[in-house]
Parts: C-alpha cells; sequence; structure tokens
C-alpha cells in the first residue's frame, strides 16, 4: 500500500508509510491515536525511546508521524526496523526548511543555530491531515503511562489545544533557583515593545509548556491557527518581540500569544518536566516512578554527557544498528577504563 503524497502543500511530503504492521491484540476497532514526534539527527536516540515507550505502556491503536528532514530518513528507517520496534505503525515526514524563510532568524548571542524541526508543532493539521485529534511532544520524553489516557484529556468548546501549565504544574513544586520569570508571559515576550503591550496580555499570566500537548486539528483549521502563528513569527522578525531574558525559546512565544487564555490543561503528570535543568536529581523515586511522562527540557538531556535518571531513559533506549548515534557518557566511561 502506498500513502498518497498530499496535494497543496509546500514542504511536508510523506516519504514512507506502514500501514499494516503487527500490533498489540485489540478488541473491536479502535481510534487512531495519532502522535507527532520529531527526529533530528543529533537526537535520533531520544525520538526511538520515547516511542518505544509509548508503543510499549499501551494497547492502543497509535500511529506515528516522526517529522525529519531528508538526509535522517534512511537512518531514521533503519533503526525503526529493529526487532524491539516492528509492531510499530508510523509515516516519516519530510518537513522542508523553506516553510520558515521570512519567519526565523539566527540570533548570534544565542550562539546556537536555528533547529528547523522545533517548529513541526506549528504545522499538525498539515502533517496530519485526516485526523481530528493528534498528540504532539518532543524526543526529550519517556512515556510511562497509557497515551489513551492523555490522548483522551478534555478540550473546552472553542480550544484548539491543550497545554501544562507551569504555575500549575508538579514539576514547578520544586523551584529553579534564577528561573526569575521562567513561568510567566514577560519571560517570553517583550512588554517593552508596543505590539505587545496593544494585546492587552498580563505579563504576570501564567505560561505553559509547549513540548507535550494534545490539539483538536478541527477547531485549529477553524481558528487557523497554524497561520496565526506564522503571522507572530513574521511579526518577531521585523519587530523582535520576544523576551531575552530566557535562554532560548523560540517557539513557545508564538504560541503564548495565539493561545492567550485560549486553552485547555493536561494533567500535569504528563508532563513531570526539568528533568534536563540540572544533572541533579530533583523529585524523589516515588514521584517520578507515578509520573505519566518525564520530559527532559533542558541541558542535560539523558543521552548527553551528564543528566538524571537516566536509568529510567535507557530502559526504553534501543542501540542503533548503524552505529551511527552512541550515548555519549557511554564514550566516556569506556575511555575512563582503559
Amino acid at each position: 500500500m502506498s500513502f498518497r503524497k498530499d496535494s497543496g502543500i509546500v514542504g511536508l511530503q510523506p516519504i514512507d508509510f506502514v500501514p499494516n504492521a503487527p500490533r498489540h491484540a485489540v478488541d473491536g476497532k479502535q481510534e487512531e491515536i495519532p502522535v507527532v514526534i520529531a527526529a533530528s539527527e543529533d537526537r535520533l536516540g531520544g525520538t526511538i525511546a520515547a516511542i518505544n515507550s509509548i508503543q510499549h505502556n499501551t494497547r492502543s491503536n497509535v500511529i506515528f508521524y516522526i517529522v525529519t528532514l531528508n538526509g535522517t530518513a534512511d537512518h531514521l528507517r533503519s533503526w525503526l526496523g529493529s526487532n524491539t520496534l516492528k509492531s510499530i505503525r508510523y509515516k516519516i515526514v519530510n518537513f522542508d526548511t523553506k516553510l520558515l524563510e521570512g519567519k526565523v532568524k539566527e540570533d548570534p548571542d544565542q550562539g546556537q543555530s536555528i533547529k528547523p524541526l522545533t517548529f513541526a508543532r506549528f504545522y499538525l493539521p498539515i502533517l496530519v491531515p485526516s485526523a481530528k485529534k493528534a498528540i504532539y511532544m518532543d524526543d526529550d520524553v519517556i512515556v510511562q503511562g497509557d497515551i489513551l489516557a492523555l490522548y483522551n484529556t478534555p478540550l473546552k468548546p472553542g480550544h484548539a489545544a491543550a497545554f501544562s501549565e507551569d504555575c500549575d504544574s508538579a514539576s514547578t513544586k520544586v523551584v529553579i533557583r534564577g528561573a526569575g520569570n521562567q513561568y510567566n508571559y514577560i519571560g517570553y515576550l517583550d512588554y517593552k515593545k508596543e505590539r505587545i503591550r496593544k494585546l492587552s496580555m498580563k505579563a504576570s499570566t501564567c505560561s505553559f509548556n509547549p513540548g507535550v500537548f494534545v490539539a483538536n486539528l478541527t477547531e485549529w483549521k477553524r481558528q487557523n491557527i497554524t497561520n496565526q502563528l506564522e503571522k507572530w513569527m513574521k511579526l518577531n522578525v521585523k519587530e523582535g518581540l520576544y523576551s531575552r531574558t530566557l535562554a532560548g525559546s523560540i517557539t513557545t512565544p508564538p504560541l503564548l500569544i495565539v493561545f492567550y487564555q485560549q486553552h485547555s490543561t493536561i494533567d500535569p503528570m504528563w508532563n513531570v518536566r526539568h528533568l534536563g535543568s540540572s544533572a541533579g536529581k530533583r523529585y524523589s523515586p516515588q514521584f517520578v516512578k507515578a509520573a505519566k511522562l518525564l520530559h527532559w527540557n533542558g541541558h542535560f538531556k539523558p543521552w548527553g554527557r551528564t543528566a538524571s535518571y537516566t536509568d529510567i531513559w535507557e530502559k526504553w533506549y534501543i542501540p542503533d544498528p548503524t552505529g551511527k548515534f552512541s550515548l555519549i557518557r557511554r564514550h566516556m566511561e569506556i575511555s575512563n577504563i582503559k
């Protein structure tokens, strides 16, 4: 069976489709659960571990929409051919970076190049054209609960997405020193700019984390959310609307604007985050075990030199059959032994 290329869409092209892979036995016909996740070459092990953890912990009919760049597709396909992953159903979708022309610019002060795949979440209705609802998640997560529970998150009428709010999150009960305004709109948007002030958004409004969310794609399309996000991306290129106080996020600010007081919430245990904020352990073993989803947002990734709770992440990691991707700390351990 071949997968039809979507007509009329520039830059997003399905390049692989596994429609009939065997999956867990199910009773009767199940609703398909689309899960969108990006796959960057330098973080591919994260994507694989996340997919493995989701598939292992559910009996639902999950199909993964794996968004990547052309040069990574063959590598990804080889890895997905591993025995452990043969039961998953997936589509590999190529993300054309031309979609971002005029919408993002390099910031020399950040010292890092733009990562195009971080914007895949803005284009969900194009990535999953036939679905009414979908889950998006970052590649630095491990799922310990049944993804069906997250998929069944109730969204209020008129809401196109449900996020985990930073102020109410179980993750924020452990305060990050020096975080400042990390959990408020003023931490992400430049309130000195007239265009931001004209929106009349309270600067103290609690922000939300866009690394894991559930989207009502029917509502998303009705409200032209993608077009709204692109509008703010373009305006930021011209006027510099995002705050420079937080390292990093260029995907969060437009989402905060577009979804201001117009989003539902997911159970905070479905985005237990900041595991990558430091190399130390910030949560009790009992809390980590109870979490439905663990999120290593921050600089200390579980495949990097040093990170917290790496034993949990490695439980789901599958070694790269091509040998291109390897855990940095494992290399260090071997070097130390020598």
